[in-house]
């Protein structure tokens, strides 16, 4: 196999010329993207759509950094908030309606921990999996292989080394799991703060127009 037909499956490859080659493209729709007008939402969105290999209204705010973006995929609604980046050596998959803050790094890239085989400048590739309706707070770092389930809130700086099942709260370092998102949470916010009634029948109606069916985790969950 040729070095990227290694990469592609997710075995040790090294970055040689015709790997630098597909690289080209993502630098330079990046190098676009990041010194563009910041207040041409249209134009951002375009540049976007271009360098991602799959998305539907997806807005990143740069800026953005990644190494191929075609490795890239999300659904609906992604919003990417400013200075993030995505080592996509390894398919990022990222579901509907997720929330990527500021200053998030999801890195799918690894090197060998021995020197003598880390020196030989080979390096590996392992998948990320992203759920629906999934909030990744300011600084957190996902590293590879990890899959996080849906609607799931990851807190601020943390660093996911492991899976993470649907419908939790993690946060740490490494990240672990503090409890479970349940009605309670439908109409809090900020440390339980409750929203007043003016936002609380907004948010009821938008709930209700949702024509997929909440499943809560259960205790076996």
């Amino acid at each position: 196999m040729n070095n990227i037909e290694r990469r592609d499956s997710g075995i040790l490859y090294i970055s040689d010329e015709s790997v630098f080659e597909q690289q080209k493209r993502a630098r330079r729709l990046t190098q676009k993207l990041n010194t563009m007008d910041r207040s041409d939402f249209e134009g951002i969105s375009a540049v976007v759509k271009e360098l991602l290999g799959k998305s539907e209204g997806a807005f990143i705010n740069p800026p953005f950094y990644c190494d191929y973006g075609f490795n890239i995929e999300v659904g609906k609604n992604l919003f990417c908030n400013y200075n993030c980046t995505i080592i996509d050596v390894g398919k990022v998959v990222i579901g509907d309606n997720c929330q990527i803050a500021p200053g998030v790094s999801i890195y799918t890239a690894g090197h060998p921990v021995h020197p003598a085989a880390r020196n030989t400048a080979y390096e590996y590739g392992i998948d990320i999996t992203i759920g629906n309706n999934v909030w990744i707070g300011g600084n957190s770092v996902i590293l590879p292989g990890v899959h996080i389930g849906d609607n799931v809130v990851i807190g601020a700086g943390s660093v996911v080394t492991k899976d993470i099942p649907s419908w939790y709260i993690a946060a740490g370092n490494p990240c672990r799991l503090i409890r479970k998102i349940t009605e309670t949470d439908r109409y809090t916010y900020f440390k339980g703060t409750v929203a007043d009634p003016e936002c609380e029948a907004d948010m009821r109606r938008m709930w209700e127009e949702n024509t997929d069916p909440v499943k809560y985790p259960t205790a076996e969950d």
